[in-house]
């Protein structure tokens, strides 16, 4: 099977996904997603997805079929800890960062008969050293390229997970998201992508940027899938408080998915997010009669950001970098590792012709600076209640309406190093959920010109599991065509 795969180009997608629905040997599914790896991201069109795989996937996952995941296979963004490797948050500062600790998260796929894979390759310090970032790229994996079109970006922080779960490397992935670091490169390379409520899932052993919006999260190929790595990863964990209500809020999130009917929802939709790319507002509006097909009630909503959230947004986050990271590297095992965010800006200036060839780490120097605890508690005072009581909250009271949607993101815009991310079209309403800590799910809507664009569906605090059959009924609903990986640079449709 092997030379079978590394003499193909690339085998196709739509084959993998084949067996792995036909095939029972867990084993065989893990040797195949290995073969895979070797033959699109250690070579042939190099995807560059995952920084390091285990040669011994197969044999694990044999030994765990009868258990909730059944030896399915998971990759992991290497911003959180596995006992196998270091996780380096694709930075040369932590590349020896080998704490032999298992997250949480971790703890719970290996209980429930998960495989950890490998680690995938992230947006460096998941998309917070700097404003002109190029999003997929690391000093330490280099630049994750999308399989839909490889000279298109990924998306970040979690690029390598969206790319490896679409270039079919594995059955799933584990993303994290801050502000839309989960949703994104699930939009852009045509996954589901989860963001729960912040403290359904352990923060504990995962390089932070910030407590009150950080969270890690599923990204598959179905909403199913999604739902069932959730039941392994959810719980509370005494060591993050932020999870203590977790427990209470965790169930079987692949109940009811299957027969969730969206007959007489009320869905509220954010016109005002829709943005202004002709190609992503046709899908969204076939998505919008696919919801009106399967029986929704659909309530046109105009939201505009309230003024000085975008700066009250960044006070928190800078904040929250500087005080959480030193906390995290104040628990490193190894000798000679940072200590401080001074330190990894130190490092960076010591090591800029690697870590600063293509952008700067202004957001780090800011976080530096960012100290005034009032004026931080201020900011996320008012942009919680901005997103919360005011925000989502409201919009579902006030248009009595049970969730709220939008397109995701634009389809992935061409990788530039030198220049950086490209985001345009004020498409999304991400920000929403993500500070608010709400739960927040995209799935594969369609695609403009072979590049895939999500739907954004997201509601309440605790709200996971009726996000979810929301998810699953739109997924069962959906008209549009889905695109597949062409593994080559983008061209336009024929």
């Amino acid at each position: 099977m092997k030379k079978a795969l590394l003499a193909a180009t690339a085998l196709s997608l739509l084959a993998v996904q084949a067996q792995a629905r036909s095939e029972t040997d867990a084993a065989s599914q893990a040797q195949t997603y290995i073969d895979r790896i070797e033959a699109l991201d250690d070579q042939g069109p190099e995807i560059s997805a995952v920084i390091v795989h285990a040669s011994d996937a197969a044999a694990r996952a044999e030994a765990q079929q009868s258990s909730l995941l059944a030896g399915r296979t998971v990759l992991i963004k290497d911003n959180i800890e596995t006992r196998e490797w270091p996780t380096t948050a694709g930075s040369l500062a932590l590349k020896d960062n080998a704490t032999e600790r298992d997250a949480p998260l971790i703890t719970g796929i290996r209980k429930n008969g998960g495989v950890i894979l490998g680690k995938t390759n992230l947006s460096e310090w998941a998309n917070i050293r700097s404003n002109n970032s190029t999003s997929g790229w690391s000093a330490i994996g280099g630049l994750t390229r999308n399989p839909f079109a490889t000279d298109r970006n990924a998306c970040g922080s979690s690029s390598g997970s969206g790319a490896a779960i679409a270039a079919g490397f594995a059955w799933a992935a584990v993303g994290t998201e801050t502000n839309g670091s989960i949703t994104c490169p699930a939009s852009v390379n045509g996954l589901v992508g989860f963001k729960p409520t912040v403290g359904l899932v352990s923060r504990t052993h995962v390089v932070p940027i910030s407590a009150t919006q950080d969270t890690a999260g599923p990204m598959t190929r179905t909403v199913y899938d999604a739902a069932l790595l959730l039941n392994a990863i959810a719980g509370t964990d005494p060591a993050d408080p932020a999870t203590k209500e977790a427990d209470i809020n965790t169930g079987d999130f692949t109940a009811g998915l299957a027969d969730y009917s969206l007959e007489g929802v009320r869905i509220g939709v954010m016109v005002n997010q829709v943005g202004s790319h002709d190609g992503v507002t046709a899908l969204f509006n076939q998505a919008r009669a696919d919801l009106e097909a399967a029986g929704a009630e659909l309530v046109e909503i105009e939201y505009d950001w309230p003024d000085g959230f975008w700066g009250r947004g960044l006070t928190v986050l800078m904040f929250e970098l500087q005080r959480d990271m030193n906390a995290y590297l104040s628990t490193l095992p190894g000798e000679d590792m940072p200590e401080t965010l001074a330190d990894l800006v130190a490092f960076n200036k010591a090591n800029a012709d690697v870590e600063m060839r293509w952008f700067d780490q202004s957001l780090f120097e800011q976080a530096l600076e960012t100290t005034d605890e009032a004026a931080y508690l201020e900011a996320l005072e008012m942009n919680l209640k901005a997103t919360q009581q005011d925000g989502i909250d409201r919009l579902r009271n006030e248009y009595d309406v049970t969730f709220l949607i939008a397109p995701t993101m634009g389809p992935a815009w061409a990788t530039d190093l030198v220049n950086g991310d490209n985001f345009s079209g004020g498409i999304g309403a991400g920000s929403l959920p993500a500070i608010a800590g709400y739960p927040h799910i995209t799935v594969p809507m369609g695609a403009v010109e072979g590049l895939p664009v999500g739907l954004s569906i997201f509601s309440g605090r605790w709200h996971d599991h009726e996000v979810l059959k929301a998810g699953a009924a739109y997924e069962k609903a959906r008209t549009a065509k889905l695109p597949t990986p062409s593994f080559k640079p983008w061209e336009p449709a024929e």
